[in-house]
């Protein structure tokens, strides 16, 4: 019987995650809206954008291989379940011992590599470009994102996120190096899912776009899987800043339904207050130039870099 609670809980969180992802981007349009004195869309809009993806017929190029067809299918399973992995409303889950911080980013730069390869099996310019530019922010966002799971984990002697949370809940108390932790994981956070000023997920020039090069050949149902996919991506690393930096609510293991009540709430507070924030800060600021991307991206490289150091430093004294 408590396996099958247990199955229950874990199947919540997975469906949790999938249902709450269109609707944050959703809700980040519509603040961006208001911000800029627009009505904007309602925040139902990317169901339904879905929804008119699936129906429509999938639409290939002659020279498209096997691997252009599985890519989406790939991408969606991989982020899905990094996105499953991060405790969002509770800690340890009967799948928590899976929920390795260095698994995520391996689940995520595996989705990055097939992505960027289905960009370039057509052997279309716009997708060749993009995949380009995608490798190149990869492959600074990615040794970022490792310099701050080095850090957490000197921090909480484990990559396991929900030993990262229990300790973070326990009282670390305040720390420069996790203050550059979360700056260089908010960073890597916009550069990874493509928001401004690195990319602007809603245009479609050729000269600025980066995910949408990759992405012009695909329709129908492999485009809504790729743009879900997109969509959980955002939601994902929101769950792992509110996971690892602001774990208040997270219910404890065993806990019961009203405790995981109220985590459930505390989360769904931290997923608006992160969207509004995102909102704020993508009205406010201007996107970069392509080449400017190695020095934003450097910057949350070195503050990782730092925050390893100082914990190393401090450990070793």
């Amino acid at each position: 019987m408590d396996l099958m609670a247990n199955l229950l809980v874990q199947g919540t969180q997975m469906l949790l995650v999938l249902a709450l992802a269109p609707l944050l981007t959703g809700f980040v349009r519509k603040v961006k809206a208001r911000l800029l004195r627009r009505r904007g869309a309602s925040m139902l809009q990317p169901y339904r954008d879905l929804a008119r993806l699936l129906r429509k017929e999938v639409v290939l190029a002659e020279n498209a291989s096997w691997l252009f067809r599985a890519v989406p299918y790939l991408v969606f399973a991989a982020t899905w379940v990094a996105a499953a992995l991060v405790p969002t409303f509770a800690t340890g889950l009967i799948f928590s011992w899976t929920a390795d911080l260095i698994a995520i980013t391996a689940l995520l730069g595996s989705a990055r590599f097939f992505l960027a390869l289905a960009g370039m099996d057509v052997g279309t310019s716009f997708g060749g470009l993009g995949s380009s530019r995608e490798v190149m922010i990869s492959s600074l966002a990615e040794p970022a994102l490792i310099m701050i799971v080095f850090s957490l984990a000197l921090v909480a002697h484990s990559t396991q996120l929900s030993t990262v949370a229990a300790v973070m809940l326990s009282g670390v108390g305040l720390r420069v190096s996790l203050a550059l932790a979360l700056v260089a994981l908010l960073l890597v956070a916009v550069a990874e899912n493509g928001r401004i000023p690195v990319d602007n997920p809603a245009t479609h020039l050729e000269l600025t776009m980066v995910h949408e090069a990759m992405v012009l050949e695909y329709s129908g149902r492999h485009l809504a899987l790729i743009e879900l996919a997109g969509q959980i991506k955002l939601l994902l690393f929101l769950s792992l800043v509110a996971c690892v930096f602001v774990p208040w609510g997270l219910a404890p293991a065993g806990a019961g339904l009203g405790a995981m009540l109220v985590g459930a709430a505390s989360y769904a507070g931290k997923l608006a207050a992160g969207a509004v924030l995102l909102a704020l800060f993508e009205t406010s600021i201007a996107k970069m130039r392509v080449f400017r991307v190695p020095d934003f991206l450097g910057a949350a490289l070195m503050l990782g870099l730092l925050g390893t150091l100082l914990l190393f430093v401090s450990g070793v004294l």
